[in-house]
């Protein structure tokens, strides 16, 4: 059975329709920008329900809390194999108030020192087509069929 991750599509007219996507943090990451963000989103934990996993992982990478209508997109699977359950809200939150919690690696590898990054460095709004051009490969699909269902 593949792994189940939950995301949440944050949207607002601001005058045009924008998305809010996270850039993730660490150092793999740190030089990529085009085809590196995401939804925000996390693994489903077994017998957890998948919106509330959703609205946690949000709030986890972001410090914000999300109330309101939710609407599911759909399913979609990613490269990994993993299954990515996205649902929709409308909404704001201020970029610049961002609150990631944090994760721990070795770094640099094999050196024996354990270093702290934030799970989400930085979060932004997009319009269509530069959110097409900031998203991971593997979740264009939410995407597109949102922009499709919202155009």
């Amino acid at each position: 059975m593949p792994e189940v991750s939950a995301g949440l599509l944050l949207f607002r007219r601001h005058p045009k329709l924008q998305i809010f996507l996270v850039h993730p943090g660490g150092p793999y990451w740190a030089g990529k920008d085009e085809g590196a963000w995401s939804i925000p989103k996390g693994l489903v934990t077994s017998g957890e329900n998948a919106l509330l996993a959703a609205r946690r992982e949000f709030l986890e990478e972001t410090g914000f809390a999300i109330e309101g209508d939710f609407h599911e997109l759909g399913s979609f699977r990613l490269p990994s194999g993993k299954i990515l359950t996205v649902w929709t809200i409308e909404g704001d939150c201020d970029p610049a108030s961002l609150s990631s919690n944090a994760f721990d690696i070795e770094w640099p590898p094999h050196s024996g020192t354990r270093r702290s990054f934030p799970e989400v460095d930085r979060g932004a709004w997009f319009e269509r087509e530069l959110a097409m051009a900031k998203i991971t490969k593997g979740q264009r699909a939410p995407l597109e069929r949102f922009f499709v269902e919202n155009s």
